[in-house]
């Protein structure tokens, strides 16, 4: 006869937890946005990408900045935020160039970028992502492309 331990057994016996869905894109920015007002310490604009080349930028990172942040998240590293590179970030939260030089290049700061500041604007960012995409399909339907 097998002795085991009973606590061991009762752990087997109970259903494994549900896992959570993954997060959508807006919730991802959402808990970004969430690290950056908890966040106490300066943070660092990135500095002139627009002048980069596409392969300089995507490898461009910054141990103090908005996107170290991010990936010192570890929600956000579970959810599949692979580093804190300008490439990571973007492939990650589904962002264009453009979008990383309006939101996090230092030419759109003039002073210092703020955590609570930042957030705001990520948030407003992904709620206008989210009513260009519904106008779109929107568009999409009446024009018969749906």
């Amino acid at each position: 006869m097998k002795h085991e331990n009973p606590d061991i057994m009762e752990l087997e016996a109970r259903p494994l937890a549900p896992e959570a869905p993954p997060m959508d894109r807006r919730a991802r920015i959402a808990r970004w946005a969430a690290c950056l007002e908890a966040h106490e310490g300066p943070l660092a604009a990135l500095r002139r990408i627009e002048f980069m080349a596409p392969e300089l930028r995507r490898a461009y990172r910054d141990p103090a900045s908005p996107l170290t942040v991010a990936f010192n998240d570890p929600v956000l590293r579970q959810e599949g935020l692979a580093g804190d590179t300008l490439g990571d970030v973007m492939d990650f939260f589904d962002m264009t160039h453009e979008d990383t030089h309006r939101l996090l290049c230092d030419c759109h700061y003039h002073g210092t970028m703020t955590g609570p500041g930042l957030a705001g604007r990520l948030r407003q960012f992904a709620g206008r992502r989210e009513a260009g995409t519904l106008w779109q399909r929107a568009q999409n339907v009446l024009s018969g492309r749906a």
